[in-house]
């Protein structure tokens, strides 16, 4: 929802105000002025918390479609990706609504992904947001869904080779924007499941395609750490470096977590339990290297961790009744690494979901914990509003110190406002996000099964860009109960006992 229609029952209240303010008893007046005062005070506290920390830029969920105009979609195909800006901002064809509605339609697309005038829409006011920003995540996901039927529909004839390398060009155009944006900045990029040359989940190891993308995701990282990463994502399209100054001895590791989906194949159709293994004993190895020298940890992957409770509820698992909850990877073998190396980790980043959210990882009976960070989308495929996060990271002790949503005023990027949504420590009063404080907050959800606090009510609000609040809220107990399960044992104990 927009900020201005968000205002009005504010207006109406401070009018109200206005209206009873001179009947005032003195007790409410002492009252007002000791909120007012722990208010400010808590302002204070948050600016102080952020004056010694640097802007970043949180990202994800971009969902480039270089077919919303299909009549262009040939001289895509033939140009180098360095005319794409000139065709892609030409005035449009003359029958681009009606034969993207039949692109739309032949392709079963469930929305209208990020066209490119919301991309330039959404770089314009990045630039405007965050123009100091140091560096920043792309959490997955560079390129549209239903890529593969698109491409199919409107390039006749095409080969495999020539749908992978449009892919390359799309993911290279994207990347090449944000980068010209953003010049000189370290801009760290992680692998979604639409993010592959042969389909949708469906992905090669050590493939022709890696390697071309190691090529394109390195040209973003720091110039002295490029090549060590850029090899390393050859392999599987995951990689660890040592994040640029001023950031602190800080590694990221970034991941592909595409292995570990239920719905991953290889390009034949395939499954590779293999490629899983093989990451995750990586993983391990990278941690405890980052363990042994000191260094903290950023972990930043496409698929979040854990209980998927949208797709259990729209699929209508019984959970009380001994059905188990969907979940979004089939193993819980990252989980339980980075809760095993909660000591060093910091923050993990993950998007896939197009929701504003956070999780943390816990097992039960220990007290390590890792917060988790969700990142909203820029694609409306969902009817969400386009988002991104700005970010203030304290690169000392490498913690994210606090974020805003940004937002956009309506879903096309044409004539579009950004404004934000809202400020993560004004809202919900924490001066870090981390795990104390992500803790803190699901324990004030659990006790408001009701969702009447305002803590509940702005998470519900805020988790979906464009404020669904009536829709959500009958689902309060399953969302807050997927926050700190990432098991199904533990999730079913959490929304059964409540329910009961």
């Amino acid at each position: 929802m927009c900020a201005s229609f968000r205002s009005l029952p504010l207006k109406i209240f401070a009018l109200a105000g206005l209206c009873i303010g001179f009947a005032a008893s003195p007790e409410a007046t002492a009252q007002a002025s000791q909120k007012a005062l722990a208010s400010q005070t808590r302002i204070t506290t948050a600016a102080q918390a952020e004056a010694g920390t640097i802007p970043a830029l949180f990202i994800s969920d971009i969902h480039f479609d270089p077919f919303h105009d299909p009549a262009k979609a040939q001289e895509l195909a033939a140009a180098p990706v360095t005319e794409w800006r000139s065709i892609l901002s030409g005035p449009p064809s003359a029958n681009q609504q009606q034969e993207f509605a039949a692109l739309q339609e032949s392709c079963s697309a469930r929305g209208v992904d990020t066209a490119f005038a919301l991309f330039s829409s959404s770089l314009t006011a990045m630039r405007s947001r965050q123009p100091e920003a140091r560096f920043m995540t792309v959490s997955g996901d560079l390129i549209a869904h239903s890529f593969s039927c698109r491409y199919a529909k409107l390039v006749h004839g095409a080969t495999p080779g020539e749908y992978q390398s449009f892919v390359l060009k799309t993911m290279r155009f994207v990347m090449g924007e944000l980068r010209a944006t953003f010049p000189a900045m370290p801009i760290y990029v992680a692998l979604g499941n639409n993010d592959t040359g042969c389909g949708d989940y469906q992905l090669d190891t050590g493939s022709k395609f890696l390697a071309q993308a190691a090529e394109i995701v390195a040209e973003g990282l720091p110039a002295s750490r490029r090549m060590e990463a850029q090899k390393e994502f050859e392999k599987g399209g995951y990689y660890s470096i040592t994040m640029a100054e001023p950031m602190e001895k800080t590694r990221l590791i970034v991941v592909n977590d595409l292995f570990l989906s239920p719905q991953y194949s290889t390009c034949g159709g395939k499954p590779n339990p293999a490629a899983a293994v093989d990451e995750m004993a990586w993983l391990e190895r990278e941690l405890a290297q980052a363990r042994r020298t000191g260094q903290r940890v950023w972990v930043m992957g496409h698929i979040p961790p854990g209980i998927d409770p949208y797709s259990t509820a729209a699929r209508f698992r019984d959970v009380c009744g001994g059905q188990s909850p969907v979940k979004f990877l089939t193993s819980d073998k990252m989980t339980e690494l980075l809760i095993e190396y909660a000591d060093v980790i910091r923050l993990g980043i993950f998007a896939h979901t197009h929701m504003d959210e956070m999780r943390l990882l816990r097992a039960e009976g220990r007290e390590e914990s890792v917060a988790i960070k969700i990142v909203p989308s820029i694609s409306p495929v969902d009817g969400n509003t386009p988002s991104f996060t700005v970010a203030r990271v304290n690169p000392t002790l490498a913690v994210l110190q606090n974020y805003k949503v940004i937002e956009a005023s309506n879903q096309t990027g044409m004539a579009a406002k950004w404004t934000a949504e809202y400020d993560f420590a004004q809202t919900y009063h924490e001066t870090q996000f981390n795990n104390s404080a992500v803790k803190e907050l699901i324990a004030k959800f659990k006790a408001d099964p009701g969702a009447r606090t305002a803590a509940s009510k702005a998470y519900i609000r805020n988790y979906y860009v464009g404020d669904l609040s009536l829709v959500l809220s009958p689902f309060w107990r399953q969302d807050y109960c997927a926050l700190d399960n990432y098991t199904a044992k533990a999730y079913a104990s959490c929304v059964c006992s409540t329910a009961r």
